[in-house]
């Protein structure tokens, strides 16, 4: 019997990297794209794992349903850690992906190879009744590329060159990615975790 499960995000490319393992996990699952009433939220927290826990535990309030809830960005060393929290807004509001990497590309237009160190950060925020949000991590290396490349992805994707590849995160498979991703290693630590207390 299948449990649900609301994936508290509106973004369509996260909905489907999600729900492509956790609905592996049989769970019925619905997003916020799904959804009447669903509150706007506001992500003022200064760290991934202070998104995902509010977005989690606001959309568990409304509905009362099992919540998991993702905040993930890019760090970029020669940026001092920008954009991070910001990577969904990076450059101002309004911006398209494409604008966004592009911003970035500018940035680092000057850096060389060898400091173009970055990685994908994902935390996910798990609430259901009575327990405060638990959080799982993943955490994905890698470097800048110095041009887009790749159709596959969404967000920062063209851009980023994993540390185990030499080919952009856009430019991997569905498969491929979802074994690397920082968003599937954070979902298999929440995998983990499931299987663990449903053998308790």
């Amino acid at each position: 019997m299948s449990r649900k499960l609301i994936v508290a995000t509106g973004n369509r490319g996260k909905v489907k990297e999600i729900n492509a393992i956790v609905a592996e996990m049989g769970f019925d699952v619905q997003s916020l794209l799904d959804l009447e009433g669903a509150p706007e939220i506001i992500e003022d927290r200064d760290t991934f794992e202070g998104n995902a826990a509010k977005k989690a535990q606001t959309v568990f309030d409304v509905f009362g349903v099992p919540t998991l809830a993702d905040d993930s960005g890019l760090v970029v060393d020669a940026l001092d850690g920008a954009p991070g929290v910001y990577s969904a807004r990076y450059g101002g509001p309004g911006l398209s992906d494409i604008e966004r990497y592009e911003k970035l590309l500018h940035e680092l237009r000057d850096v060389p190879d060898e400091q173009r160190t970055a990685r994908f950060e994902c935390a996910l925020a798990f609430v259901e009744t009575g327990t405060p949000p638990r959080i799982f991590r993943g955490t994905i290396e890698g470097k800048i590329s110095y041009s887009p490349s790749g159709d596959n992805g969404f967000g920062y994707d063209p851009v980023f060159i994993p540390i185990e590849r030499q080919c952009t995160m856009a430019e991997l498979s569905d498969e491929n990615k979802k074994k690397i991703s920082h968003r599937g290693r954070a979902l298999r630590a929440f995998e983990k975790w499931l299987k663990q207390t449903v053998d308790q």
